[in-house]
């Protein structure tokens, strides 16, 4: 029997926050995770990589993080561009217009892995299991037990999932979720570009999916591009000539001609909110909790704020009651945490609905709404600032 005051499971991006911010506020941390993760290598560029905002940024400089993730890579972005295919009146974002130098980085999945992942194992006050799963999860009154496939028990007062969409976690806690199936799947590639892209993040909108041209370094981009199943698998396949073709007709040219720099990728795109963040003593962060579509890029950035919210928490807890995992202020977070992503996850999906399909009359009003935006200085700098975490 291992005891600790938190149990973390999973150790992505999520998990791997949590389990620091936990023992960083004195709490006795216990880390379970699968695998131990690849090193993160400069030669070889993750396909996966996220939009991270300003407050995630400010996140990591806490755990003493952020520093060594930008002198390995990281591309700042200082604007964004959102424009519809049918018109083409463009949603512009400046970092200028918010005092800012930039709005977010560009970071890959496994570079904040890796450093994370370092950080975690030489962290006192954190334990870590792996390779090892979850088996089973019981509740008592003040406390929850965990029993691992490799028979180790866990005796913990807060048990967090922070695995992924597919939570083990989740099933064996009996939360249940609202699922929607996009029937698209998000494809993911690194492309080299003949114009500029400068310093800004793209998107276009699509009626089959938005299309998003991310910067990472010079006249390279990240691609991540929504289509239905069956155009996406073909696309997979196609030679590197034809995909580039076929991208930059989505593109419109944009950015001129694309040239393929790496392989392809493709995951399935579903929505999936559990129905309550806290059962018992058994807490869901991240996709384990609210998977949402990408198309704002927002999907790791609601979980790390999650995990700054849950920090938060620990402090007002051990402030007002001497506890830090005291039950109603870990339920006052849950409900809190809860409604926002629910609202934001819903956001995503009727924005994509509005703007990503062949409807003849939205094609028609959709494009000028975006211009229309951009010439509301209040509405416009409301969304900026929503989109790098103010």
């Amino acid at each position: 029997m291992i005891p600790c005051d938190v149990a973390v499971i999973g150790g992505g991006v999520i998990g791997l926050t949590a389990a620091l911010t936990a023992a960083r506020q004195g709490l006795q941390t216990v880390l379970v995770e699968a695998h131990t993760p690849p090193a993160w290598q400069v030669e070889s560029p993750d396909l996966r990589v996220y939009a991270l905002a300003l407050d995630n940024q400010a996140l990591l400089e806490s755990l003493g993080l952020w520093r060594q993730i930008v002198q390995c890579r990281a591309f700042a972005y200082n604007g964004m561009t959102v424009f519809d295919e049918v018109q083409s009146s463009p949603l512009h974002f400046r970092a200028e217009d918010l005092g800012r130098s930039c709005l977010g980085h560009i970071v890959e999945n496994g570079l904040l892995v890796d450093t994370l992942w370092q950080a975690v194992t030489q962290q006192p006050g954190i334990r870590v299991l792996c390779p090892d799963k979850i088996a089973a999860i019981d509740d008592l009154d003040d406390a929850v037990m965990l029993r691992l496939q490799s028979g180790l028990e866990i005796s913990g007062r807060l048990a967090i999932g922070a695995d992924g969409a597919g939570s083990k976690v989740r099933s064996l806690a009996g939360i249940e979720t609202d699922e929607h199936d996009y029937r698209q799947k998000g494809l993911v590639t690194f492309v080299e570009t003949e114009l500029p892209h400068r310093n800004t993040a793209w998107q276009r909108f699509l009626g089959t999916g938005p299309l998003a041209f991310l910067p990472f370094g010079d006249n390279r981009c990240s691609i991540v591009w929504s289509l239905p199943e069956a155009k996406a698998d073909a696309l997979l396949s196609a030679e590197p000539e034809a995909f580039c073709r076929a991208l930059d007709s989505a593109f419109a040219g944009t950015l001129g001609k694309t040239r393929l720099l790496s392989a392809r990728a493709a995951f399935p795109l579903k929505r999936r909110l559990a129905r309550t963040m806290l059962k018992d003593r058994t807490l869901l962060l991240g996709d384990a909790a609210h998977a949402v579509h990408p198309l704002a890029g927002q999907g790791v950035n609601l979980g790390l704020r999650d995990v700054t919210a849950l920090g938060q928490a620990f402090e007002t807890a051990k402030a007002k009651t001497g506890d830090a995992l005291d039950l109603r202020q870990l339920q006052r977070f849950a409900r809190t945490r809860y409604s926002d992503n629910a609202v934001a996850a819903l956001a995503f999906e009727n924005i994509n609905r509005v703007f990503s399909n062949d409807v003849f009359a939205l094609s028609l009003v959709r494009g000028h709404a975006l211009g229309i935006a951009d010439r509301l200085g209040p509405l416009k700098n409301a969304m900026a600032r929503y989109a790098a975490g103010f």
